[in-house]
């Protein structure tokens, strides 16, 4: 049994608060369509949106001039790698007008805990073997839910998704949970879907019992 109320029949957008972390309740959220979301001052509120971004690999948009950059870099690519390094970069990184992060110690240290247990994964983008992008996300049971990003050279980050949406390709996946829509994600097709939509397609993932990674 979930430790989660179904958020099927959620009214608003958080499902649930609480301050546990732990890999079996991090696990048991994530295959269930549910995340965590640290707001300052507040109990963690855990969140399955009424609407969710998703990015279907058929609907990827890819324009001429990433695709020339993917081209030409050079770049080098791993997975699970640096895990530890990238979610660092990634709490350290400017996210536009938003002051902080939600990527605080225990966020580190869950996530870290939960990398070890083999759920949470990393995808590192080196330029002579300097890390210069990344991203690191959840392994929810055959789909993959992307987290973070960060880039210290243009283009890096969306790089690094490119080169995981072709990995999860080759393991039979056929789209990536992005959680909530942001302009970097819409420029690539990701799209809104209903949360109930959103729940179907994670079990009709989980069924097929896919190893991604």
């Amino acid at each position: 049994m979930s430790r989660f109320p179904d958020p099927r029949y959620a009214r608003g957008d958080v499902v649930a608060i609480g301050d546990d972390l732990r890999v079996e309740t991090l696990r048991d959220a994530y295959r269930h369509g549910i995340f965590p979301w640290p707001h300052e001052n507040l109990p963690m509120p855990w969140f399955s949106p009424r609407r969710r971004t998703v990015i279907v690999f058929d609907d990827l948009h890819v324009g001429r001039s990433l695709r020339k950059a993917e081209r030409r870099s050079g770049f080098t690519y791993t997975i699970d790698r640096a895990f530890d390094d990238v979610i660092a970069s990634c709490a350290g990184s400017p996210r536009g007008e938003e002051t902080g992060t939600w990527i605080g110690p225990e966020i580190i240290a869950a996530y870290t805990d939960l990398h070890r247990a083999g759920d949470a994964h990393s995808v590192e983008v080196w330029r002579d073997d300097v890390l210069i992008g990344g991203l690191y996300g959840i392994d929810a049971g055959g789909a993959f839910t992307g987290e973070s990003m960060f880039h210290r050279v243009a283009d890096a980050s969306k790089l690094a998704l490119l080169f995981l949406i072709e990995h999860l390709r080759t393991r039979g996946a056929t789209w990536i949970d992005c959680q909530v829509t942001t302009p970097h994600m819409a420029a690539l097709g990701a799209r809104e879907i209903p949360r109930a939509r959103f729940l179907d397609m994670l079990a009709e993932a989980q069924a097929k019992r896919r190893s991604l990674f």
